[in-house]
């Protein structure tokens, strides 16, 4: 008898998504003849680097489905017809998507295999797969609303160093409370883009117009998709992790320059050293160096200490209720599903470990995913 594998599977999930983005003021320089001309003191850039990385992870999914060969590793499957890319019962999988069994093996976030077997690679690849068709839906359509007017402003360098240092920031929170179970999605990295939204507004604040309205919706949307994270079953530690990294990046990477300094490089007038004006204010500055100290460090000490085992949750005894809030409607129960399987013959022996339920089934030299399905459907 062999005990079978964890089967809860954590999606990282955005379902509100905003096609509003505010830019900064045009600058209006009046020079001595009383002629006045906007200067546009940045350029706008081609987004190609967004809409690659959405079509990287449509690439990855279809990949994992492919590896994913429902019909020959499962009892019964959905969507029959697509052959090896049906997908798994929507009892074992409600996203339309692959078994965790694949996932695992194609980089999910599996904090075991992280620590002791030093697969440390798994905080990044695990941002690049989804749990099924829904999932992956809601994260790249956020991804492109929201990254490509980002990669216009400021380009796909900063951009996309935000996007996967975001990433790695969601994983790492996820994986240092989240242990028991595997988690997968790019809602970590999406959440790092909504937070450098944030603190891009914060620090270019005498760029905008209309800045209060634009915060307010900004902070309305932020908050709506973090509560949308305390139902069971969304791993909301990614979504904290990446909009924390991100809104901290946000200070480092989208500083702007103040309109004084633009002024200097354009007007006509040569300005005097006492009138200069420094490229970017104090707060700017101070801004700056605080969140790269706290980022620097934040990431150091969390890293060290997922690699020395460390559960979060053993410090914290509510730290657990930022992620699911239990109600009458639902349960917080994470606890992954085992089952003891014995084949006598050609009959497959059921029993899951939670329950006590037990079943038997008519099958010859049953893989490993499909004793996982039917341990799903047992302990649920």
């Amino acid at each position: 008898m062999a005990p079978g594998e964890p089967l809860q599977i954590y999606s990282r999930t955005n379902n509100n998504n905003n096609n509003n983005v505010v830019h900064p003021v045009s600058l209006p320089l009046h020079y001595d003849d009383g002629s006045i001309r906007e200067v546009k003191h940045y350029k706008k850039w081609f987004p190609w680097l967004i809409p690659f990385f959405v079509v990287a992870n449509v690439i990855v999914f279809v990949i994992t489905m492919y590896v994913n060969n429902c019909p020959h590793n499962s009892v019964s499957c959905v969507a029959r017809s697509l052959r090896r890319f049906s997908f798994q019962p929507l009892k074992e999988n409600p996203l339309l998507g692959p078994s965790s069994l694949t996932l695992q093996k194609m980089g999910a976030l599996d904090v075991n295999r992280v620590v002791h077997r030093h697969q440390g690679w798994r905080l990044i690849t695990c941002m690049w797969l989804h749990g099924g068709v829904f999932h992956l839906l809601a994260n790249m359509l956020g991804i492109l609303f929201i990254g490509i007017r980002l990669e216009q402003e400021f380009g796909f360098v900063l951009i996309g160093l935000l996007y996967v240092i975001s990433g790695f920031g969601g994983s790492l929170l996820s994986a240092l409370f989240i242990q028991s179970n595997i988690s997968v999605g790019a809602s970590g990295a999406l959440f790092g883009l909504l937070g450098g939204m944030l603190s891009e507004l914060i620090t270019n604040w005498s760029m905008y117009d209309n800045k209060f309205p634009a915060l307010l919706t900004l902070v309305i949307i932020i908050g709506v998709n973090l509560a949308i994270g305390i139902l069971p079953h969304v791993d909301n530690f990614a979504h904290i992790g990446g909009f924390l990294t991100g809104f901290l990046l946000g200070f480092v990477f989208l500083i702007r320059p103040q309109f004084g300094w633009i002024n200097q490089r354009y007007a006509r007038v040569e300005y005097s050293p006492t009138r200069a004006k420094p490229k970017f204010k104090k707060y700017q500055c101070i801004l700056w160096f605080l969140s790269l100290i706290i980022l620097i460090v934040g990431l150091s000490v969390g890293l060290v200490a997922l690699l020395r085992g460390v559960d979060v949750n053993d410090h914290c005894s509510w730290c657990h209720y930022l992620s699911c809030v239990p109600t009458s409607k639902w349960s917080c129960n994470t606890e992954a599903a085992y089952c003891l399987s014995n084949q006598l013959g050609n009959q497959l022996n059921v029993t899951c470990s939670s329950n006590g339920k037990s079943s038997t089934y008519l099958m010859q030299d049953p893989t490993s995913s499909q004793i996982q399905q039917l341990c799903t459907q047992l302990c649920n």
